[in-house]
């Protein structure tokens, strides 16, 4: 289904509640046009466009990168994006904060902290986004930050681009309807989105209803789907379950804003319409969307506990082959049937920093309580973690059999580099200030007299 907005029809005022769809797979050269003959056909450029538009290359990678990682897309558009600009003034960031940012110093222990509630204000997603931690540099394009954003409306006539990273969106409370140059992406809980670097966008609220969740921004290479090595060709994410917009475009001819992340800094200018105005587009650069509930997880079937980036769904390579700039790891519903084992995460100190989240349910290596759907934690690197004494106690005594993990999602934004606690987190009242301990309550068994 092709979808278009003009100002004043009744397409137009019908496409902001229509349904969406979707092209499937992963990283494939798609084309869409939501006009028939506005994508030409055997060239990208033509002397003259269709329906007078422009057309405009968006590029992923460097053009001279490798073949199976050039990342580009011809659009299609009533106006070129320079055509969309103005005179761009410093913005306020708000809590968006970008690393580096070293605001503050905590005291090297695990953390963790209760959910962020919906504030009473009305707050966009721009508004709303708050910086928990940051990591690496995004002027070198390594690292990353993990936010939390709260909106409790839409975005009217305003617009967003990031230069600065790609943005991956986990919703835990209320749905989202992304509009984005390359069509429009609904999100509920359970499903994720990316928006590639430089794509603008506008965040509506479904039906006006606050939303919550996890906001990811990966200042590296783009999010891949990871490589499933003696796994073989199956399970895991599967690339059919990816979906990419079909074209939609507004015509909107009114006063709006364009605001850009870029350096690090927040830049706004006014314009004159919407730059939601590509009529056509082919390529592998864009937007997409999944639902995690499709991710068919595999595990120990005998014995022993499996490393989890068995559990990892995208991940964003670094230079180093092996070590990723960010993996995207969940922890859904599964079948626990190892024989002899102990079944929850391990205790483990790892090179690799660990941002977790709670979509919804329990996480079975924290079922003492203090981990509640919304909230969040950080493990950083080479810092001592693993269940707390309720987990481990429970299933050190448990008749082993074969047990099905219902109801629970939780997932991590894994990365290489030691992550920084923002100013706004460290004295948020939602800081358990006693997690830090929960090693400490753990008992002592060591008896030398008993094997």
């Amino acid at each position: 289904m092709n979808q278009s907005t003009r100002p004043g029809s009744a397409a137009g005022q019908a496409a902001a509640g229509a349904g969406t769809a979707y092209l499937s797979g992963f990283g494939n050269g798609f084309e869409t046009e939501a006009l028939p003959g506005a994508l030409p056909i055997g060239r990208n450029s033509p002397q003259r466009c269709a329906y007078g538009l422009y057309a405009e290359q968006l590029s992923g990678s460097p053009f001279t990168a490798p073949r199976a990682s050039n990342e580009r897309s011809w659009l299609y558009r009533i106006r070129p994006t320079v055509a969309h600009w103005g005179r761009f003034a410093p913005a306020e960031a708000g809590l968006w904060r970008t690393a580096p940012c070293a605001e503050t110093e905590l005291p090297l222990a695990p953390l963790r902290w209760d959910p962020i509630p919906l504030p009473a204000e009305r707050l966009s997603f721009l508004e709303g986004v708050r910086t928990i931690t940051t990591a690496g540099d995004a002027a070198t394009q390594c690292g990353m930050a993990s936010h939390i954003y709260l909106a409790t409306r839409s975005m009217q006539d305003e617009y967003f681009y990031n230069a600065d990273a790609e943005m991956l969106f986990v919703p835990q409370q209320g749905a989202l309807r992304l509009w984005t140059e390359f069509g429009i992406i609904d999100i509920a809980p359970g499903e994720i989105a990316v928006i590639p670097r430089g794509v603008k966008l506008r965040v509506e609220l479904p039906g006006e209803q606050p939303a919550r969740g996890y906001l990811c921004e990966n200042y590296g290479g783009a999010f891949t789907l990871p490589e499933r090595g003696p796994i073989g060709a199956n399970c895991l994410a599967n690339p059919r379950d990816f979906l990419t917009p079909v074209a939609a475009y507004e015509d909107r001819e009114v006063p709006s804003t364009l605001t850009v992340k870029w350096g690090g800094r927040f830049w706004r200018a006014p314009i004159g319409q919407s730059p939601l105005d590509v009529v056509a587009w082919h390529g592998n650069y864009a937007p997409y969307k999944y639902d995690l509930r499709r991710y068919s997880p595999v595990g120990p079937v005998l014995f022993d506990h499996a490393d989890p980036s068995i559990f990892t769904v995208l991940t964003a390579p670094s230079e180093t082959p092996g070590t990723a700039n960010i993996d995207f790891v969940i922890f859904p519903d599964r079948w626990l049937v190892a024989e002899d084992t102990f079944r929850p995460p391990w205790y483990h100190m790892n090179v690799m920093s660990e941002f977790m989240g709670l979509i919804h349910g329990v996480y079975d290596a924290k079922t003492g309580g203090g981990f509640v759907p919304g909230g969040f934690s950080l493990h950083n690197t080479m810092l001592p973690h693993g269940p707390d004494m309720a987990a481990f106690e429970g299933a050190s005594s448990v008749a082993l059999k074969p047990h099905k993990l219902e109801g629970t999602l939780a997932f991590m934004f894994e990365t290489r580099f030691p992550q920084r606690v923002t100013r706004y987190a460290a004295e948020a009242p939602q800081f358990q200030q006693d997690y830090a301990g929960y090693g400490q309550a753990l008992r002592r068994h060591f008896d030398p007299a008993r094997p």
